[in-house]
């Protein structure tokens, strides 16, 4: 193999030839049995609270040596809680993540790089199972509230979008039965959408939000303002929870939050309380609506009996001010690097903590490595469902690790860039197949290949966190397990056991990278 490149032939003849010989020891995990819960306790509530753009060093008790932001609130829950300290977001944006939290699958899948665009179309497939459709199906009432942000069938007269009908496409077509919120917080239309309608009549147009590099102007409710966004969806929460309680049926809620994501604009109350900036005023402010979910769950009654989960869905914006703050000592990607959008740790490599009384214990630490796709088979495992081989392909149950198991559930996790570039991992081991960031972070891979840097990067997670030094020449044996492991993840069309799958797009692991795609922001 070449210092600096790689040539994609050779490449995948030794990927396949470590395929077949005794190169790759490892193996695929047996699927577990599906098992009920205890027949004398009822099935648990499940909530699941997304932080958008928040990044792992963001929360205090995560960074205590270079996390300078307050997060009390979700400090308190991490010592309610287990810690996972090896979990990673499907992606390393915001739509694929999402994509992989509720269908339990990759979601380079069904889309190469970038997001859904303005006014997209649904990235679910209609006939596709989701964590919602499963939960559902075994008695679940099934509640999304916030930011949806995975296309919708919107209605047009011509080119034009049509706001005073019913949009299909959206959450309660794709296993939730009630939906509020918005679709993304920096785009049009500027209106809350409850159910299947727009709660109003975007009449007005807004121009560009604050000064947010990436906000669109567009359609807007007379009237609307950025300010009340988050109490509100955070007050439709805690109401959605004190509503369910009063049923005689489990419910799941899927509370996606808007912040710290732009508009980053946080209340009076929190302007300047962090000392640092914006965006640190914008995390303290997120930590207290998830310490208002957490209280309302308490009050209602709930919390014995329901699975509580607090995550990210990929790592902080360094366009939200990140140089500013690592010059003041907060380092929001804590010792790991590059930020959201890239393929090095920083893009998805994010806060996870879950806590549910009588099966996970309070103040304990889980280094297995998981991924956000997990809470699909997760889910099924804990109501005794067992999944189709047509869902769920990249979902491996947590549920031995929420109960204290310490042994690896997967064997790998697949890390995907915003411009589509490829990594994995496997035990100490990561494998990049870009010679940048595959991202925004620098260099990207344009300036790598002007740099002469290899166009393939392996680092020891385990001696090298901060992947720094990159170990490509010095192990292709490695860089050839670990390519084959990728690329039979991406002919079976799933990454667990079961029948093979058709992926939706063409999957290229060695794929270009296209500058627009890769400076593409939502």
């Amino acid at each position: 193999m070449g210092r600096h490149t790689v040539d994609r032939r050779s490449f995948l003849k030794c990927a396949a030839g470590a395929l077949a010989g005794p190169l790759l020891p490892w193996r695929l995990l047996k699927a577990a049995p599906a098992q009920a819960a205890p027949a004398d306790k009822p099935k648990p509530n499940i909530v699941f609270i997304l932080a958008d753009d928040l990044g792992y060093g963001d929360v205090q008790c995560l960074n205590l040596k270079r996390g300078k932001i307050p997060t009390p609130n979700i400090d308190r829950f991490a010592r309610q809680s287990v810690t996972f300290t090896e979990s990673h977001s499907g992606s390393a944006v915001c739509s694929p993540t999402r994509y992989g939290v509720l269908t339990g699958r990759y979601s380079w899948r069904a889309l190469t790089a970038g997001i859904v665009g303005l006014y997209g179309k649904p990235l679910i497939a209609p006939d596709r199972l989701t964590v919602a459709g499963i939960l559902r199906e075994n008695g679940y009432h099934t509640g999304c509230v916030g930011k949806w942000h995975l296309g919708w069938d919107w209605p047009r007269q011509g080119k034009d979008v049509v706001f005073d009908q019913p949009v299909p496409g959206g959450p309660t077509a794709r296993g939730f039965d009630y939906y509020f919120g918005v679709d993304v917080p920096n785009w049009p239309p500027y209106c809350w959408i409850e159910n299947d309608r727009l709660q109003g009549n975007p009449t007005e147009r807004l121009g560009i939000v604050g000064k947010n590099i990436n906000s669109k102007p567009g359609p807007a409710m007379a009237g609307w303002q950025v300010e009340p966004l988050r109490r509100t969806i955070t007050d439709q929460a805690c109401l959605y929870m004190l509503q369910r309680a009063k049923a005689d049926k489990p419910f799941f809620l899927y509370f996606a939050l808007t912040a710290p994501h732009t508009p980053r604009w946080p209340t009076d109350d929190w302007k300047g309380k962090s000392g640092l900036n914006v965006y640190a005023d914008f995390v303290m402010e997120t930590d207290a609506m998830v310490g208002r979910v957490l209280d309302a769950i308490d009050k209602a009654g709930l919390a014995e009996n329901t699975l509580v989960i607090f995550t990210s869905d990929n790592g902080m914006a360094p366009y939200a001010g990140a140089a500013e703050l690592e010059a003041k000592g907060h380092y929001p990607s804590g010792e790991f690097r590059g930020y959201k959008a890239d393929a090095w740790d920083g893009g998805h490599h994010v806060p996870f903590f879950a806590r549910w009384p009588g099966v996970t214990s309070p103040g304990t630490t889980c280094r297995q490595l998981t991924c956000h796709t997990d809470l699909m088979a997760t889910c099924a495992e804990i109501v005794g469902a067992r999944l189709p081989d047509s869902a769920g392909e990249d979902s491996v149950s947590i549920l031995p690790l929420l109960k204290g198991r310490d042994k690896p559930i997967r064997e790998a996790v697949v890390h995907h860039s915003a411009s589509g570039k490829f990594a994995i991992r496997h035990d100490k081991w990561k494998l990049l197949l870009c010679g940048g960031s595959g991202g925004w972070g620098k260099p990207n891979d344009a300036a790598a290949r002007k740099l002469g840097l290899p166009d393939v990067q392996l680092y020891d997670m385990e001696a090298d966190v901060g992947e720094r030094e990159n170990l490509q020449d010095k192990h292709p044996e490695i860089v050839a397990q670990l390519t084959a492991l990728l690329q039979r993840s991406v002919d079976a069309g799933r990454s667990t056991p079961g029948a093979p799958r058709k992926n939706d797009v063409p999957v290229d692991i060695f794929k270009k990278p296209r500058p627009a795609a890769a400076k593409k922001r939502k």
